[in-house]
């Protein structure tokens, strides 16, 4: 739009002068600028179009906006009245603020069935509902959100939610559509909820989960978050076109998910009204664009078992194989380097000897292992190079 030095060549004024009958500025009912401050305009883009020190971008004016979102949560005082609830405080309140009256006590079964859809979306079963309208104990609505909030439907219940921000699908989407096999992702954000995992640890570990130390398989699951973007698999296509359209995905998802915001405005210019800088989103931009992705193979816990036993077959045989043909003059190579590949004089193992042992060994390994394992995490969004 502006190419500073260079009025001739920059758009925005041609479309501010009326010239550009494509791009007409300002829209219809506002005040055009007058001759004088299109001129002006025009000598500071044949200037440089710098700006001039101390000035503020919108966006850094925007940081320091006083909106409810980007002031830090504090906790009110609340209101008296002896209510067993604070939020019951809250609402009768502003009920008496606005002269209305609260609804009558619901029975209990109204009660048990109301947060048996709430927290799980389904109804309770007519002996869960028989068991509380029998409990007199004074704690009884107590005992029942706990039995509720323990049922493993809560994580599916309310993970639906995230799933959504996270752009969660059984398919690749665009126009072939394929199945894909990300349920272990599914599974890792329903887990997380019922297992009542702290928001810092479920929003690091789908950002980053892999980059910890010593990273389980259930962390690098978590990065599903960052790989449920569309897949594009048409023949014609520019691979590396809608590798860019992923990342720009993921940004939004990020945005979305985590920030609350809708940075997108941020892929052009800064944020017209929320504090983010260009600068910003592409520095984030960047952080996700610095890896190369692969497939991850996820196995269940019987399988997990059976790796480490076979793993544990090769190590004995490695270390059983080293003891009966120790290398040449010690137990270890000499000078730190493996010997070479042809036999020695003595017969010990050599380095051909050794190599063959490991391929035969490892060979075994995956022939008793099968191809039981399943790519549970999402596949990268391109091919890898």
């Amino acid at each position: 739009m502006i190419v500073p030095g260079d009025a001739g060549k920059s758009r925005l004024l041609f479309a501010i002068a009326g010239l550009d009958p494509d791009l007409k500025m300002p829209p219809e009912g506002k005040t055009p600028l007058t001759k004088d401050e299109v001129g002006r305009l025009r000598a500071w883009v044949e200037q440089g179009a710098k700006v001039p020190k101390g000035t503020e971008t919108r966006a850094a004016q925007t940081a320091k906006s006083s909106h409810w979102a980007f002031r830090p949560p504090v906790r009110p005082a609340v209101p008296t009245g002896g209510f067993q609830n604070p939020i019951d405080a809250f609402i009768r309140q502003r009920l008496d603020k606005d002269g209305l009256k609260p609804s009558p006590e619901a029975d209990r079964v109204t009660l048990v069935r109301r947060l048996s859809l709430d927290l799980l979306g389904l109804p309770p079963t007519p002996e869960e509902v028989d068991a509380f309208v029998r409990d007199t104990r004074p704690d009884a609505y107590e005992r029942l959100v706990d039995r509720v909030l323990a049922s493993p439907h809560y994580g599916e219940r309310w993970g639906r939610h995230w799933l959504d921000a996270a752009r969660y699908a059984d398919s690749d989407g665009y126009e072939k559509d394929k199945p894909r096999q990300v349920w272990a992702y599914r599974d890792w954000v329903i887990h997380a909820l019922n297992r009542d995992l702290p928001y810092d640890q479920f929003v690091i570990e789908q950002i980053a989960g892999d980059l910890l130390p010593h990273a389980t398989q259930d962390q690098r699951v978590a990065t599903g978050y960052l790989r449920n973007s569309m897949v594009n698999e048409e023949g014609g296509i520019d691979p590396e076109q809608f590798r860019m359209e992923a990342m720009f995905d993921r940004m939004d998802a990020i945005g979305k998910g985590v920030l609350g915001l809708t940075v997108q405005c941020a892929q052009c210019h800064d944020h017209k009204y929320d504090p983010l800088t260009q600068q910003d989103y592409y520095r984030t931009f960047a952080f996700l664009n610095n890896d190369h992705e692969a497939n991850v193979a996820v196995y269940s816990p019987e399988e997990q078992q059976k790796r480490a036993d076979l793993f544990r077959q090769i190590r004995e045989a490695e270390d059983d194989l080293k003891r009966r043909h120790p290398p040449t003059g010690a137990n270890t190579w000499p000078g730190g380097r493996k010997p070479s590949a042809a036999t020695s004089r003595n017969g010990s193992c050599s380095a051909r000897t050794w190599t063959r042992f490991r391929r035969a060994a490892r060979s075994t390994c995956r022939s008793r292992t099968g191809r039981s394992s399943r790519r549970a995490t999402p596949r990268p969004d391109t091919p890898s190079s």
